[in-house]
């Protein structure tokens, strides 16, 4: 395989070389749905199962801080999109304006989740051996509703953990291509005629902000002060 400019060896045309790309995105989008899917029908399925517990874990996250991080996500995915627009209109020092602005606001949103990962260590709610929630917060009628009330909040944080943990690795896996599409535009490689690497890490990072569309009502909105 051999590039000429930016047509690689096998594709014909720079516009068949961006269908193929946009193809094999969104088959990786695809089963990255399917993967979500399956730990989102878990968290659900056990919700249901054990609605005591995940309503008492629920309360103990900070929906402040869930919710300046929706807000932070949303900006990004716009300052996203303004980059794919700058890519599409040949703006070069735009789109490295508006990828700097989406990583640093990644940034404050992994910065955002640092804080509450470290307030549940600091509060004994990670789960294991020194899992612990105060009695006071746990009603009687709660404990007898729920015999195995602490097993099954222990379930509500291991989920909590691997689905925040996981969306958080697509994070900062997508602001590793962020530095390189900004190390790119800064080359001034992208132009109007090709911008594919930019549309492509767009709709990556789309993706990923919709997966916390997703995981902040089921995490922090349901059964609220119940």
């Amino acid at each position: 395989m051999h590039r000429t400019g930016e047509l690689y060896g096998h594709f014909e045309t720079l516009d068949q070389q961006k269908e193929s790309a946009s193809l094999g995105m969104w088959i990786f989008l695809i089963t990255e749905v399917m993967f979500f899917g399956g730990i989102f029908l878990a968290y659900t399925v056990n919700r249901h199962a054990n609605p005591v517990a995940f309503a008492l874990g629920s309360n103990t996250l900070d929906l402040r801080l869930g919710a300046i991080n929706t807000g932070v996500l949303l900006a990004s995915s716009f300052t996203m999109a303004m980059a794919v627009w700058a890519g599409h209109v040949g703006k070069q020092k735009l789109i490295t304006l508006f990828l700097i602005l989406t990583l640093l606001l990644g940034g404050i949103f992994l910065g955002i989740k640092g804080v509450e990962y470290a307030a549940k260590f600091e509060h004994h709610l990670v789960p294991g051996s020194s899992f612990h929630i105060p009695a006071e917060d746990v009603s009687a009628a709660a404990a007898k509703a729920d015999p195995y009330f602490a097993a099954h909040a222990q379930l509500f944080f291991s989920l909590y953990f691997g689905m925040t943990g996981l969306h958080a690795l697509h994070m900062v896996v997508g602001a590793g291509l962020l530095i390189w599409l900004i190390l790119q535009s800064r080359k001034g490689r992208f132009t109007a005629k090709y911008n594919t690497p930019v549309e492509m890490v767009g709709l990556y990072w789309h993706f990923v902000d919709i997966v916390w569309i997703y995981l902040f009502p089921l995490l922090y909105l349901i059964d609220r002060h119940k």
